[in-house]
């Protein structure tokens, strides 16, 4: 545990912090794009603290095996795909989707115990999940993820992808849930409704939000504001549908916010965005937006991690009471890192929060009036000084 104090000041609040946990949470965990992943080429992914290996096989199906062979240790993920079989690059034996070593084109037979760890995969909606837990259980069916509506329409565009490396923990990206304030502070929103409800393996935040007039007009239509219900389905995946609210009318879009630990202090964060297709929108116009949309989100992300890369880990936030429900989302939260015997009923029982925003709407009115009382912008991270 960790402890910043100041000396001769008993009774200031100290900042506590246990060291992030080894264990890595039990869910689906998005790797990335199966276009990206599943052409024919092993592709190598540093996750759970270790390394897998991805590769599709002639039969179409993508399989996850841990990267190293269990012969003497070479790395799968500089192989070679031959039929359905991952040939490692030391001595070519041949492992398959299932785990077993399925040949040694040198050898009479195969050792009895040639098996290697495998991941349970999940192909959907142009995504490739892998189920990590590690009780090495099977994924109950009641937590998979939703599909998602229009993905591999004519009626949206395809994803736009983002990835980036992110050197902390993964739980401060699942703080930001209840954070209804950061909003105006980081990302220059001005929120009029906030509210969570945790039920479950699933956390979701709905949220409201008008333009401000003090960030200057750029170019193109202005955005009004947005609403956006957003939820994790489970510890890593969260689902956003986000509504964009222009004076010529409404623009659905959805946007994933997905991340999967590389170790205890860093996680590859990955986010992508599609937008729906209408007469007012056509395909190319679309894709357009879906580009400009997602260059904007990227910049929020990079706010955020402007913000992580500098604060401290934090196990006891003095919290308002604006500032949502932290630790009940932790709560819940936690139930993802203990075995299924351990999860307990305030882990996963239906909780709701809604926060007031009137009195914050009112201070940040107020500042928004200066600032356009004196021609500046506001100062947000990354985008002014």
């Amino acid at each position: 545990m960790t402890s910043l104090q100041s000396d001769g000041a008993a009774d200031v609040r100290q900042i506590e912090a246990q060291a992030a946990p080894t264990r890595f949470a039990r869910g689906w965990h998005c790797l990335g794009l199966t276009s990206d992943l599943g052409d024919g080429q092993p592709h190598a992914i540093n996750a759970f603290g270790g390394k897998l290996v991805v590769f599709r096989g002639e039969d179409g199906k993508i399989n996850v095996l841990d990267a190293y062979c269990r012969h003497m240790g070479g790395d799968l993920s500089d192989g070679e795909v031959k039929g359905n079989e991952i040939a490692c690059p030391f001595h070519d034996w041949r492992w398959g989707g299932d785990g077993r070593c399925k040949q040694i084109p040198y050898s009479r037979r195969v050792p009895k115990l040639a098996r290697t760890a495998t991941w349970p995969t999940l192909d959907q909606d142009g995504m490739l999940f892998v189920w990590n837990d590690p009780e090495k259980k099977a994924p109950p069916a009641e937590v998979t993820i939703p599909h998602i509506e229009g993905v591999g329409s004519d009626t949206w565009t395809d994803w736009h992808w983002y990835t980036t490396v992110v050197d902390i923990n993964c739980r401060e990206i699942i703080d930001n849930v209840v954070d209804m304030a950061h909003f105006f502070y980081i990302h220059g929103g001005l929120p009029t409704g906030f509210k969570n409800v945790f039920e479950g393996h699933v956390a979701t935040q709905y949220y409201k939000s008008d333009a401000r007039p003090d960030l200057g007009k750029g170019e193109g239509a202005q955005i009004l504001g947005t609403t956006s219900v957003a939820s994790y389905y489970g510890p890593s995946f969260m689902i956003d549908e986000l509504t964009y609210h222009y004076q010529h009318g409404d623009q659905r879009t959805v946007l994933l916010n997905c991340h999967y630990p590389i170790d205890a202090n860093s996680f590859v964060l990955q986010y992508g965005i599609i937008v729906e297709k209408s007469d007012a929108l056509p395909a190319e116009a679309a894709t357009q937006m879906a580009v400009a949309l997602g260059d904007f989100v990227k910049m929020g992300f990079e706010q955020d991690v402007a913000i992580w890369r500098r604060k401290a880990r934090i196990d006891n936030p003095l919290l308002c009471e604006e500032d949502g429900p932290v630790y009940q989302l932790r709560r819940w939260y936690e139930q993802f890192y203990v075995d299924i015997a351990d999860v307990t009923p305030d882990m996963v029982n239906r909780f709701e929060f809604e926060i007031d925003t009137a009195r914050p709407r009112e201070a940040w009115m107020k500042e928004v009036e200066a600032n356009l009382a004196a021609g500046r912008l506001p100062k947000l991270v990354g985008l002014t000084k």
